[in-house]
């Protein structure tokens, strides 16, 4: 009786001690599960264990930045493209067509809405595949959101198919056609609305303090001026009854400049002749659209030095210039943009939607930038399943001359998705 009594006291400490032991591991292990899985645990559960993760990206140590950035010139003549591989870039515009169309000067109506979209509740990360499912259903293509997924992001966990990833899929998978564009506007989402044409628009998202910001796809298919809302599909947020979610036209503009005023355009062929011309050669043109886009980010900064979005988005369409000329002032005019977009501050989760910084660090030399950013972004579970974080990555290592962290990164990016052939093709040249 006496030894049961002795055995009590150290009893209760081992278990307090198996308590504070499992107690110091859970932010580990709750980090460690799957997305799919945190998303089913209580918030408040998430937030008691797991340590909260930086607010920010990392600024950079380069703080002085003129006042305003002067586009470089585009060239007279043709310049072969930079050498530095890119990953997914080739269907973000669409062929020029021989005879430039000029935009129909036809006034828009008050109010237009498309009819015969049905809404589509999306799965885990899932809102690029599901507002692409319920756009080409409405033009009649029978396809389901999981067989999107199944090609463009294998990997359950993938927190971001790029918009040039679902036009591609569009253009190899159907007879109807697809391409990216950025610098949108208001009028152009009305102007595609009223001519029938549902837009997937790319856009920042703000569900909570807790989950932070994020990206998101919506499917616009109406406006009322009247109102000052356009309304949407929204595959994450509902209504799930197919009357759509109102947006203002000032919240679609704050949280559309998120992503560069960036869309996906799905339409027959039959229609690219009225697709060209409503979208005009300022946009049907690469040379044209990005200089536009530049432009529309300058005056934003213009208006507001202090929005880390619109520096963002002028680094972005100066890297796309320089990708398309081969000039490098242009990439160097985008790093000093971009370090000012960090230095002001930009979300957590930035880069794992959108990658021109990298490209742009990359360009001018400045390989720990990246490496630093990409740690920033390894943090969280969700940013280890960005494949593109890792094949970029290993272009930082390469560059740097460190080969073999070069091939681990790359084959990491490639078993996140064994689709991504940027990455297939950067392991096979370290492999040979």
């Amino acid at each position: 009786m006496n030894k049961r009594l002795k055995a009590v006291p150290l009893l209760i400490v081992l278990i307090i001690g198996l308590v504070v032991v499992g107690w110091r591991a859970l932010p580990f292990l709750a980090d460690k599960l799957p997305g799919r899985i945190q998303q089913r645990l209580p918030r408040q559960l998430l937030a008691l264990v797991m340590t909260p993760l930086p607010t920010a990206l990392p600024a950079p140590e380069i703080t002085a930045v003129p006042p305003q950035i002067t586009i470089p010139p585009l060239p007279t003549a043709t310049f072969t493209p930079t050498s530095l591989p890119t990953a997914t870039r080739e269907a973000h515009v669409t062929a020029v067509p021989t005879q430039t169309p000029t935009p129909s000067p036809t006034p828009l109506p008050a109010a237009a809405h498309i009819e015969g979209l049905t809404i589509i509740a999306q799965k885990f990360n899932n809102c690029g595949p599901t507002n692409l499912a319920l756009t080409l259903n409405f033009y009649g293509h029978d396809v389901n959101q999981l067989e999107i997924a199944a090609v463009l992001k294998p990997n359950y966990d993938d927190r971001n198919v790029s918009p040039a990833e679902l036009a591609a899929y569009v253009n190899g998978n159907t007879a109807l056609r697809a391409a990216v564009y950025s610098g949108g506007d208001l009028d152009l989402l009305k102007r595609l609305i009223a001519a029938g044409f549902p837009v997937i628009v790319e856009k920042g998202l703000f569900p909570s303090e807790w989950e932070g910001w994020m990206g998101h796809y919506l499917t616009v298919y109406g406006y009322d001026d009247a109102a000052q809302t356009f309304t949407s599909m929204d595959t994450f947020l509902g209504p799930w009854d197919g009357r759509g979610r109102p947006d203002s036209y000032e919240t679609m503009t704050e949280f559309w400049r998120h992503f560069n005023y960036t869309f996906v355009l799905v339409y027959p062929l039959q229609r690219e002749t009225a697709v060209h011309t409503l979208l005009g050669p300022s946009l049907t043109d690469p040379l044209a659209m990005w200089p536009r886009a530049a432009q529309t980010a300058q005056a934003e900064i213009d208006n507001d030095p202090d929005n880390a979005y619109a520096w963002f988005n002028l680094g972005t369409s100066l890297t796309r210039l320089g990708e398309l000329t081969g000039q490098p002032e242009f990439y160097a005019s985008a790093a000093v943009a971009f370090d000012q977009a960090r230095t002001i501050g930009l979300p957590r989760r930035m880069l794992w939607y959108q990658f021109e910084m990298y490209v742009a660090y990359l360009e001018n030399g400045r390989y720990q930038d990246v490496l630093t950013l990409v740690s920033a972004t390894e943090i969280s579970e969700g940013g280890r399943n960005v494949e593109e974080t890792a094949y970029y990555q290993g272009l930082a290592f390469l560059a740097a001359g460190d080969e073999a962290s070069a091939k681990t990164a790359f084959s990491q990016a490639a078993q996140l998705n064994p689709n991504f052939t940027a990455a297939q093709q950067a392991l096979a040249n370290v492999q040979q």
